[in-house]
């Protein structure tokens, strides 16, 4: 499979804070090769995660979640959310600009090809990940400079 070239997009969810009078809840965002459209009508996309990943068990709590298609110039926030044993989320999103869903809560990456905001509409169990269905709340290109980075051969690869 690793002659399959895929598209790398960055997933983000927004974790509620536990209690109203508590800390504030956390942004959580991570790495992913395997996702695509599903259906235009009703507007679906589907993301495998590893199952019992943080996000794979935020998305079973938390049904509104956030994709940003990366441009070629953003390999470093495709690397920086794919390490293993990596720093806290939050130190991650730091310097990264970004902008927050009005639907979704999600934090949405500046500068990338495209961004969306969905609802889970179905989990599905396979083998040691979840394939999780997603509608499309809404849809925005913020920007169509450059192209799109891509994953092939294990690497973080640019089209042409």
């Amino acid at each position: 499979m690793t002659l399959l070239a895929a598209g790398v997009v960055l997933v983000t969810a927004h974790e509620p804070a536990l209690a109203p009078d508590g800390p504030r809840g956390e942004d959580i965002g991570m790495t992913a090769t395997a996702f695509m459209s599903v259906s235009l009508d009703p507007p679906l996309v589907l993301v495998s995660l590893r199952e019992g990943s943080r996000m794979d068990d935020l998305l079973d709590e938390q049904p509104l979640w956030g994709v940003s298609v990366l441009a070629e110039s953003q390999r470093h926030i495709a690397g920086r959310f794919s390490m293993k044993g990596r720093i806290s989320d939050r130190l991650l999103f730091e310097d990264i600009p970004y902008v927050r869903g009005e639907a979704s809560g999600a934090l949405l990456v500046g500068g990338a090809l495209a961004t969306l905001e969905c609802s889970t509409e179905q989990r599905i169990p396979a083998g040691d990940h979840t394939l999780v269905i997603g509608r499309v709340l809404t849809a925005r290109v913020p920007s169509a400079d450059g192209g799109p980075l891509t994953y092939f051969k294990g690497r973080y690869r640019q089209l042409g």
